[in-house]
Order: C-alpha cells, then structure tokens, then sequence
C-alpha cells in the first residue's frame, strides 16, 4: 500500500514539475513585435510574447543588435513589459536574435 502511494506522489510531483515550465514557441525567421515578458541576464536571455500571442525565448549572442532610438543600448536596458521589434533566424528548434529594437 506505502509503495502504491508513494509512487502517485512522484508521479503527481513529476507531472506538476513538467507542467509549470515556459511554454515556448519555435517560428519562422522573420520580424515580429510583441512585448517583452520576461529578462534573465545572467543567461542575457529575453522571453517575448508577440502580437499573436507566440511566447519567443531569445538567447543573444555577440552578433544580436540592440538599438533603442537608432542607437546601440546595453542589455541591461530591457525590462519587463517593453514594447520591442525582433529579426529572428530559425535555426532548428532555436530562434537566434539577429535584432532587437526597443519601439517605446
């Protein structure tokens, strides 16, 4: 009986584990808008939700551009719930942050 119900916790537990992580969505390379959801600098990572309502998670890398007003601004810029334009390039299931432009 302890076993049966030691394995429905962890099964539970496992479950909730795989159900509370970012739900991400892989598109094709192009340019979106959409605003900015969530910034981990530490991994200068950005998630963004686009007008569609796709959810990006974009790694930048040493090639990604970010201007603000024309001009190149620091990662440490971005905040959550700005508003930003992005040139995307699908490689495989990664999306690789070829631009991103702070609109506001």
């Amino acid at each position: 009986m302890k076993t049966k119900l030691l394995n429905t916790v962890l099964f539970s537990a496992i479950l909730l584990f795989f159900s509370c992580g970012e739900s991400t969505d892989v598109v094709e390379s192009g340019t979106y808008q959409g605003t900015i959801q969530e910034v981990e600098p530490s991994k200068t990572e950005i998630y963004v939700e686009t007008d569609d309502n796709k959810t990006l998670e974009l790694y930048f890398t040493d090639q990604t551009e970010l201007t603000r007003d024309g001009n190149t601004v620091e990662f440490s810029t971005l905040e959550e719930g700005m508003r930003v334009e992005v040139e995307v390039k699908k490689e495989g299931k990664r999306l690789d942050p070829l631009s991103v432009k702070v609109l506001e």
